[in-house]
């Protein structure tokens, strides 16, 4: 039975090592499998739970095997953008705008960013893409006397760093970042193609210019199994 094993494993192995399915697809059912290799399903549940367990599949009991998400992270004790990473990691970033807009700065938002209340900022939300799958839903809320240029700015995938340094000559170089798990709200939920109350990771960043004067604040809404913050840590002397 081990040879059978890992004969169906190999077999299996190679369509995912090429890429054969994207991220996110749902492999076809244990019987179409099964036949095409020419084995038994048990043979073959054991293979796909040895590719589970390698983290090379995602397995559902209602819904079957699932080629695992491409997962982002960020280098320890580095700040990059979203375009950054993705072309770190040999990916194609997307951006589709879901709202762009003028308008005046809540109180919270005025507060941390430094500027009076209702003063001009730009509100961006985005859903973000690598490779065509959605792994998250970004907001970003941008200082308007800044960046003045921003709000009619085209920022179908391109990137918000690189689009600011572009447009005003202020390269982002800090950010304050938090990282919290959260419930998928609905409409955002149906953007990364999740459940609603799905489990996410939500970033908080407030980031700034080389000056030390804020630039913006953003939240960005990453799917579970598409996410990972990386950290260096150390104790004190």
């Amino acid at each position: 039975m081990s040879s059978a094993v890992d004969e169906a494993q190999a077999a299996l192995s190679e369509p995912l090592h090429r890429r054969a399915f994207p991220a996110g697809a749902r492999l076809p059912g244990e019987r179409e499998l099964a036949g095409r290799l020419g084995i038994s399903r048990s043979t073959l549940r054991l293979a796909l739970g040895r590719l589970a367990d390698e983290g090379r599949l995602r397995r559902s009991a209602q819904r079957g095997c699932f080629v695992p998400q491409e997962v982002v992270g960020e280098p320890p004790s580095t700040l990059q953008s979203f375009s950054e990473m993705a072309a770190a990691r040999g990916l194609r970033a997307g951006a589709r705008v879901l709202t762009q807009r003028a308008r005046p700065a809540d109180f919270d938002e005025a507060r941390r960013l430094g500027v009076a209340p209702a003063a001009r900022v730009v509100e961006l939300r985005r859903l973000r893409t690598m490779d065509d799958v959605p792994v998250c839903v970004d907001l970003s809320v941008v200082i308007g006397a800044r960046v003045p240029a921003l709000a009619e700015a085209d920022l179908t995938d391109r990137s918000l760093y690189a689009t600011i340094e572009e447009l005003a000559g202020i390269r982002i170089t800090r950010s304050s970042y938090t990282v919290h798990a959260g419930a998928c709200p609905a409409d955002t939920a149906a953007l990364l193609d999740l459940t609603p109350g799905a489990p996410v990771l939500i970033g908080d960043e407030l980031s700034y210019d080389a000056a030390g004067s804020a630039v913006l604040l953003g939240q960005s809404v990453y799917r579970g199994d598409a996410y990972r913050f990386q950290a260096d840590l150390f104790r004190p002397l």
